[in-house]
């Protein structure tokens, strides 16, 4: 079930209202069979998938906390090589067996190992993540285990962030599910309108620009350097607001309910480097890697050259959890390679930022925002083929149409949604008391409800796109 489908509007309307008449001790019950449905709304079969997951990482938190020394890393492992292998085997097989019979046909041997095209289930790297931060979080002593199953399970499936996040560490939201929740009118109002501007993300912004970017990018070829060069930063534009829209209606689903999901985005397009835009970009997943990755292979606490070393197994690791495939890997790579240079010339960088005086921080964005989409090349390519003749078509900056053919008001929507977009964020960044559907004055509150609904109808994509995130 996709978040911008009416099947979800009656499915939270009915989960919502439920929730709040089920008792209290009931209600992991209802949350976990409402969660259950959600999921099993894409391919029904792949839930014993996360059945199986579940259930090893359920009594290996519980041996984990019983046992002592070897026996503790022991179950660990075993839990960690489910999850992993889980993910490997429906994520990365056929990625890896394409690569092996490219090898072998170097030397004119033909793989034997047959291809499976496996479809990959939904949110499978968000919730294996979920799942392997508790039994870790359990060995390393900081979360006692979770003795209610059904609890636990939940902990796993929770439904607004099952499929794309954010990917909760247990210390946040176990303990939430055996609190009291009651209807509280301001939380409730509250989650409503994260819920809705999430919506605004998705439909008037996301679904709106991946128009012009499939069409540039499904026939790239054809395209002239301008018309490519705006295709990438809308894709840029689209995919932030299509994956931050998600979690913005997951974390305002939850609060509705009186669950606190962590904050998975703060305005990334207003970063002054690479380093930034990975502390607001994703941040529940940069954090898992800090801290499960980067951090056990040393950090930056073990001289220059393992810091740079660190960076790029940390970035062509998480380039490889975006996608199976090169291009996603290289994605990864140029990000781990802008940092290397960042941690590198951050003594020369300092002197030129005194340079630059009052407009250091606007020519930092720029700049950091055109090496982000520049590098987005590759995440949004299908090959490597056709992200090398991009870059080559964006260099050379040919001139050539820019409509592609639509009535001149088409684009003016485009241009609407990202003034809509970077209207609210630099508000929210520079001015946060500047409110509009927050605003405590109510004519000024309601006007806000009407221009957000009158955006929605007449710029809204009601087409039911998937969420690009899904997909990993």
């Amino acid at each position: 079930m996709i978040f911008n489908s009416l099947a979800f509007v009656y499915f939270f309307i009915i989960v919502t209202t439920l929730f709040f008449y089920t008792p209290q001790k009931l209600r992991w019950a209802l949350l976990l069979a409402a969660s259950c449905v959600f999921y099993m709304y894409f391919i029904p079969v792949y839930i014993f998938i996360l059945a199986f997951t579940i259930i090893i990482d359920y009594w290996a938190g519980i041996f984990i906390a019983g046992s002592s020394g070897r026996k503790r890393k022991l179950w660990l492992i075993c839990s960690l090589i489910a999850n992993i292998g889980v993910l490997a085997f429906f994520k990365y097989y056929d990625f890896l067996n394409s690569n092996l019979t490219a090898i072998l046909g170097l030397i004119d041997y033909k793989n034997p190992i047959p291809y499976l095209n496996i479809i990959l289930p939904i949110g499978l790297s968000f919730h294996t993540f979920q799942a392997m931060s508790y039994t870790i979080e359990v060995y390393k002593g900081n979360q006692q285990p979770e003795k209610h199953f059904g609890v636990y399970a939940l902990y796993v499936m929770f439904y607004p962030q099952l499929v794309a996040g954010p990917i909760e560490r247990p210390q946040n939201i176990l303990h939430q599910f055996h609190e009291e929740k009651f209807f509280e009118y301001d939380r409730v109002a509250e989650g409503l309108k994260i819920m809705l501007w999430g919506f605004v993300k998705k439909l008037v912004v996301a679904d709106r620009l991946a128009l012009y970017v499939n069409a540039v990018y499904g026939n790239a070829e054809h395209h002239s350097g301008i018309t490519l060069t705006v295709a990438t930063f809308f894709f840029i534009v689209q995919i932030y607001c299509d994956f931050s829209g998600y979690s913005d209606i997951a974390i305002g689903a939850a609060k509705v309910m009186g669950y606190n999901l962590m904050i998975n985005f703060k305005r990334p397009f207003f970063a002054r480097n690479i380093q930034e835009v990975w502390q607001r970009w994703h941040i529940s997943l940069t954090t898992w890697f800090r801290d499960y990755l980067y951090f056990p292979m040393g950090g930056s606490r073990k001289g220059g050259g393992r810091t740079i070393l660190n960076l790029f197994v940390v970035f062509a690791i998480s380039g490889l959890w975006h996608g199976a495939g090169w291009t996603f890997i290289i994605w990864g790579l140029l990000n781990g390679l802008v940092l290397a240079v960042e941690f590198i010339l951050s003594p020369v960088l300092r002197i030129i930022n005194k340079g630059l005086g009052f407009t250091k921080n606007l020519v930092r964005t720029v700049v950091t925002v055109s090496l982000f989409v520049l590098m987005g090349i590759f995440f949004r390519s299908q090959s490597i083929e056709q992200a090398k003749y991009i870059f080559s078509s964006i260099i050379h900056f040919k001139t050539g149409r820019l409509f592609l053919g639509e009535p001149p008001i088409t684009f003016a929507y485009y241009i609407l949604a990202l003034l809509v977009l970077f209207g609210t964020e630099y508000f929210e960044e520079y001015h946060p008391k500047i409110k509009l559907i927050r605003n405590n004055n109510i004519v000024i509150r309601y006007s806000g409800y009407l221009l957000v609904i009158v955006l929605l109808i007449v710029t809204g994509v009601f087409s039911g796109a998937d969420f690009i995130y899904f997909q990993f």
